[in-house]
Formats: C-alpha cells, sequence, structure tokens
C-alpha cells in the first residue's frame, strides 16, 4: 500500500509546542508505512528545525523541509508540493490531533468516495484545558454527514469556519498550482478556502472532534502598529476581491455574499479600533466593491444589530465603536 495520507505542519520558532504536535500525529491507528508527516522549518531562528530532525531520525514517516522564512502560505505550499499521500491535511504545530482519529477519517474518505471531508474541533489553552466543545459551542456551521456537492455545501453548511486545519482533502486538487495558498497575506485560510470547495464534487462533515486548536496568550500584540493594521485591513480587501472573483464561477452566491459582508464587517471594525483617521478611505474601497448593504445572516443578535447600523451609515458604526473603545 502507498501512501494515503500526507500531514503539512509549517514550523516557525514554536520548539515549546513541537513535540506534543508531533507525538499527537503519531499516535495514530495508521500503519507507520501509509502516512508521511512532513515537516516544514520556515526559517526557524530557535531550536524548532532540530527537534523536527531528531523526530525523523526515530520515525521513518516523518519527512523534514528546512526552507528560507516565507510566511504560513509559503511553508504549506511547499509541503503540498512535497507530498505524496492520496488525502493531504493541515496541523498547525503549535496544536495537535486527539489520538486514534484519523483511520475514522480515511475510512471515510474511502467508503464515501469524498473529496473533502470537513472534522470538528475544540479551543484549549496553554494548559491544554478546554475552551469551548466544538462547533456546537461556538456556532460555526453545519456538521451533518450528508454527502452533497461543494457549492451546496458552502452555501448551507460551512457558514464562516473558512479554516484549513479542519479539511482532509484529495491530494490531487491541492497538487494543481492554482489550488496553492496565496502568499504573503493575512487570512489566508479564508481566501483558500471557496476556491477548494467549489471544486469538491462529494464532500461531508463529521462531528467527531479530531482537532485541538491552542489559543496561545502571547500570540496576539495589544500594541498597534499601524502600518501591520494598515496590511491587514489592505489583505482583507484583497481577500474581499478574491472571494468575489470565485463567485464569478458559481450561479448560486449565497455564501460568497454573505462572506463578503462578514469580511466587511470586521474590516470597519478594525478600522473604528486602530486606524479611526482612515476609515473614509476605507468605506470608499468597500463602496466601489459594492458590499453595501452588508447581507445579514448566521451571526449574533449584537452582530445582527452592528451590521444593521453599518448599512444604516458605516461612518456612524466607525464612529460608536471608536466612542465605546
Amino acid at each position: 500500500m502507498g501512501i494515503i495520507l500526507s500531514i503539512i505542519v509549517p514550523v516557525y520558532n514554536v520548539n515549546k509546542y513541537l513535540c506534543k504536535c508531533l507525538d499527537s500525529l503519531l499516535c495514530q491507528d495508521l500503519d507507520i508505512k501509509t502516512y508521511e508527516i512532513i515537516v516544514v522549518d520556515d526559517g526557524s531562528t530557535d531550536d524548532s528545525g532540530i527537534i523536527a530532525d531528531n523526530y525523523a531520525q526515530k520515525f521513518s514517516n516523518i519527512k523534514v523541509i528546512h526552507k528560507q522564512n516565507g510566511g504560513l502560505s509559503d511553508a504549506r505550499n511547499a509541503g503540498i508540493l512535497y507530498s505524496k499521500g492520496k488525502y493531504i491535511q493541515f496541523v498547525d504545530s503549535d496544536d495537535y490531533l486527539e489520538c486514534n482519529t484519523l483511520k475514522g477519517l480515511i475510512d471515510i474518505m474511502e467508503n464515501e468516495n469524498l473529496d473533502i471531508l470537513r472534522f470538528n474541533y475544540k479551543k484549549v489553552n496553554e494548559n491544554y484545558e478546554i475552551i469551548t466543545h466544538g462547533a456546537e459551542a461556538v456556532n460555526l456551521g453545519d456538521y451533518s454527514n450528508k454527502v452533497c456537492n461543494g457549492i451546496t455545501f458552502l452555501n448551507e453548511r460551512l457558514w464562516y469556519a473558512c479554516f484549513a486545519v479542519q479539511f482532509i482533502i484529495e491530494g490531487e486538487i491541492l497538487r494543481k498550482q492554482a489550488n496553492l495558498f496565496h502568499k504573503g497575506i493575512f487570512y489566508e485560510d479564508a481566501e483558500w478556502t471557496p476556491r477548494i470547495v467549489i471544486q469538491a464534487g462529494r464532500i461531508t462533515s463529521t462531528d467527531k472532534i479530531v482537532y485541538n486548536y491552542l489559543i496561545r496568550s502571547n500570540s496576539i500584540s495589544r500594541d498597534i502598529n499601524r502600518d501591520i493594521s494598515r496590511k491587514r485591513l489592505n489583505d482583507k480587501l484583497f481577500v474581499i476581491d478574491s472571494i468575489i472573483k470565485t463567485s464569478s464561477y458559481v450561479t448560486d452566491k449565497r455564501w460568497f455574499k454573505w462572506m463578503v459582508s462578514q469580511m466587511a464587517y470586521t474590516l470597519l471594525g478594525k478600522v473604528a479600533a486602530e486606524l479611526y483617521d482612515e476609515k473614509d478611505l476605507y468605506i470608499q474601497e468597500l463602496k466601489r466593491r459594492g458590499v453595501f448593504p452588508l447581507t445579514i445572516k448566521n451571526c449574533s443578535r449584537l452582530i445582527m444589530l452592528k451590521m444593521h447600523i453599518i448599512n444604516i451609515s458605516p461612518a456612524l458604526f466607525c464612529m460608536i465603536i471608536k466612542i465605546c473603545r
């Protein structure tokens, strides 16, 4: 039997977490000869690369790629192009999987002849204590197991949970150049996910919690760097443009309109909080893209209220957020 699964693990300065991640990938119910773990050391300056090499010396299914730093998307792309598995999965190097869960996922892929399978997750803190118990707790999508095509999945079941680490995907889909991650942007998952999902002829979910997403206390700086804030905002505009472009390939655009609205809502919130003096520029950019009025769906009453205010006046929304901070 050949390689059934390639697990791609981008690594950058995560020596505190990497062993936990790799140990979780090794304590699986698959024959070690049937799956590979591709660790992409993206120019780490700590000893993450050494840790990965030590694991590769002990376990024959671990392969390590050392490369210059290019960011998360670039590291994932390197792993995709190196991979040999029938299916591909992504695991971030500070996260980890539940033990003995991969065989069940592969069985679903094989038995249902799927292109893509989504699985559930939970959030944990740095003490590995549960923060949320899965999508049922955070209201992030429909995890029913009926097989459908990608367009139906987007419009009726994905919602806004565009997390690459939640999917197992048929490898040949990802190895096409056009299906790689866009390099050098924030929110790369939101840009990538719809491009991939619409290509699925057969896709479904399982509500089984497989993935543990680590919330790191030091992962988000409270200091506002205007250049970084501006980069994030401009990347949101880029993702909005990409989603609009991807929607041109389908007739049912419900998810795309809703996701663009979500991106616009979060963009305006960030403008109000961090670059209020530039709000008029970003409001005009959103108007130029035709995002107003925002489509309101699958959100809390508070967010619904905020989006209604945006539809009355984006500038008023920004002012309210600024005053209330």
